[in-house]
């Protein structure tokens, strides 16, 4: 029994050590390994470019380090920078540690990312705009951004951000959400209250401590799913909730790189360009389609 318990505590170790993600470029399939390193993984390139340090964050369906296959994005990201040459560090971190890793210098990239605009404050470099921290890559595939209400609430939001002025507004601390929202926050226009994360947006509203909340609705509902709640506690918060009629809009996503990696303009190039040729080859497509085909939520 004992030499069994050794056997599963050994496979287990070596699931957790080894990930291999596949990608196709220029018609050639590449398969690149990536081994447990520090509190991440490692994809080491056989070229001598030099290794992109990626915070991340959980964001499912995007991306998650306990999600079915960690997430399209995460194979994405891999695959688009190792077709690139470059080897790929990625640790899952919190939403806010990550900004500040990034904006600092102390990682390469944060993604995935919405649109920054030139005006959004850093929250860790006083007197700078995020914009003068980090350089933004072209966009690749996102999702919707929407209000969620308490199931039975009457709609707040008439499809005009003045129409929800004064309101109890639940946002993830360091998210972006859309320009126009985001600048009306600034100015003080909606009673904010910041979470940490999706889960705890989710808990506040169902709470009753803010009137609406702001995100992605499946990463909401996802961020509850996956959670180490009980399957009731689950169940209550998912039935708790309902979409306000009006989306707000639709937001794709991005590489936000550091300024103070080296090289960053040519990276961010080499990035744009990688993004160019996934999108245009159906790579992107394909990785989403083949990735999604393997999980269910």
């Amino acid at each position: 029994m004992r030499t069994l318990i050794i056997f599963f505590l050994f496979a287990s170790s070596m699931s957790l050590a080894d990930m291999s993600v596949s990608y196709y470029s220029e018609g050639e399939q590449t398969t690149v390994k990536g081994q447990r390193y520090k509190s991440g993984m490692l994809f080491k390139s056989d070229t001598n470019m030099p290794t992109l340090n990626i915070a991340t964050v959980e964001w499912p369906p995007y991306i998650g380090d306990e999600l079915c296959n960690k997430g399209w994005v995460y194979h994405f990201a891999v695959s688009l920078l190792n077709s690139k040459g470059y080897s790929v560090y990625i640790e899952f971190l919190p939403w806010a540690r990550a900004v500040r890793n990034v904006e600092l210098g102390k990682a390469d990239i944060l993604m995935p990312e919405y649109f920054i605009e030139d005006t959004a404050p850093s929250d860790y470099v006083a007197k700078k705009t995020r914009r003068e921290l980090l350089g933004l890559s072209n966009s690749f595939k996102g999702g919707e951004i929407a209000f969620l209400k308490r199931k039975g609430d009457e709609d707040r939001f008439s499809g005009n951000l003045k129409s929800i002025k004064g309101q109890k507004i639940g946002v993830v601390r360091g998210y972006q959400n859309t320009p126009e929202f985001d600048t009306m926050m600034d100015n003080n226009e909606f009673k904010i209250i910041s979470s940490v994360d999706d889960l705890q947006l989710v808990q506040l509203l169902v709470a009753k401590r803010v009137d609406l909340i702001i995100g992605d609705p499946q990463v909401l509902k996802l961020s509850v799913k996956l959670s180490l709640l009980s399957s009731s506690e689950k169940k209550s918060l998912l039935d708790s909730l309902a979409h306000e009629t009006i989306p707000l809009q639709y937001n794709p996503l991005y590489f936000a790189i550091s300024k103070l990696t080296p090289n960053w303009l040519n990276t961010l190039e080499d990035i744009n360009e990688g993004l160019y040729k996934f999108h245009n080859s159906g790579e992107t497509q394909r990785l989403i389609d083949t990735l999604g085909s393997e999980c269910t939520f």
